[in-house]
């Protein structure tokens, strides 16, 4: 929908409502969490232009927008009868951890619906066609361009048909994951690991490289602060052509292990994908980050960044090929889920997503072992 109108005319007052309302639904999405499912936030306005209710979408499976709107309407005794519902998203047709968002809003009497961007994903569009053959009024396109770019890395995901990838490190104020003698443990604090284990219990699978594995033994777990294994457990997955010893923590014994055989990081997210993945989470080694990264297949880095100095030591992040200032990948501080910078304990915890002049490279040196 254009905002251009003539001044001075009803419907221009109406399409600056209608932006005015979708602006307040993107700012609600840009308080969820980034991952396998998109930031949307929702908007309930009365006929006469007061908002009802608002909502967002904090994570996979937690209620959709439109849902957690619904719900606090029905928590306040608000009638959405009549109401028009902004939403950054269109409303999806389909049953998965949550029940159908178009089914919600028709039962809860929505009169007219208006949202930024079609859904690209196959099982969950046709929101709107459902909407519609139910007599709700439908309009669509208002603020796309800022809902595209709030989503842009999920919606490069899902158009390409691959899991959502996070990178995780925990480094020194040097970039270094390990001293000269290779002990790590711990090089950051107790809440960034907490913080660490909570996205570990969100996420669909964590992958690390076989060198990781020889070297840490690592049980890749999601934990609670008291050591006991929380109740989502993401599929362990190890990266790399060596065998996996028989005896290694992350086979566990939940049959949740996974080896890729592979040193492509695209080829190891195809797997993933055809296995039910949509969000991994990328822990190491050094070489894994940098294939990730060198193949242009990193949609956010979270980095913990513990204020000690080591001079030496294994590097968070191995040689990408760069070899000049003008090659340098970009990136920009992501201000979702709780802002870009934050202090856990000691640490700092960074949040970044690719920046607009990130120079993605499809060649690495070496990947010898995928670590």
């Amino acid at each position: 929908m254009s905002t251009v109108g003539v001044p001075g005319t009803s419907s221009l007052r109406a399409v600056d409502a209608d932006a005015a309302h979708m602006q307040t639904a993107l700012e609600l999405a840009a308080q969820g969490v980034r991952g396998a499912n998109p930031l949307v936030g929702a908007v309930a306005v009365s006929p006469d232009g007061a908002v009802l209710v608002t909502g967002f979408h904090r994570g996979a499976g937690t209620a959709h927008a439109e849902a957690d709107a619904i719900a606090a309407a029905q928590r306040d005794g608000v009638d959405l009868s009549g109401a028009t519902m902004y939403v950054t998203l269109e409303p999806c047709n389909h049953t998965g951890r949550t029940g159908p968002c178009a089914q919600a809003l028709i039962r809860a009497g929505v009169a007219r619906v208006v949202y930024a961007i079609d859904d690209p994903h196959d099982a969950a569009s046709g929101g709107a066609r459902t909407l519609r053959a139910a007599g709700v009024n439908v309009d669509s396109g208002v603020l796309a361009d800022d809902a595209e770019k709030l989503n842009e890395r999920w919606l490069t995901a899902v158009r390409t048909r691959r899991p959502f990838v996070t990178v995780h490190i925990a480094q020194t104020l040097d970039a270094r994951i390990a001293a000269k003698d290779g002990t790590s443990q711990w090089i950051t604090c107790p809440e960034s690991l907490a913080d660490n284990h909570a996205i570990r219990s969100r996420i669909d699978a964590i992958l690390v490289g076989s060198q990781t594995v020889a070297v840490d033994n690592p049980r890749l777990t999601a934990r609670g602060t008291d050591g006991s294994l929380l109740p989502h457990q993401p599929l362990r997955v190890v990266m790399g052509l060596r065998d996996v010893p028989a005896d290694a923590a992350v086979r566990g014994t939940d049959g949740r292990f996974q080896h890729v055989r592979t040193q492509d990081p695209a080829a190891a997210l195809a797997e993933l994908f055809e296995l039910g993945a949509r969000h991994v989470m990328v822990e190491g080694g050094s070489r894994v980050i940098a294939a990730f990264l060198a193949a242009g297949l990193v949609d956010e880095l979270i980095v913990y960044e513990a204020p000690t100095v080591l001079g030496a030591g294994k590097s968070s992040v191995a040689d990408l090929g760069i070899r000049t200032l003008a090659e340098a990948q970009h990136w920009a501080w992501d201000e979702t889920g709780g802002g870009a910078v934050r202090r856990l304990g000691n640490d700092l915890r960074l949040h970044l997503r690719p920046g607009p002049e990130s120079t993605q490279h499809t060649t690495l040196a070496s990947a010898e072992g995928s670590n």
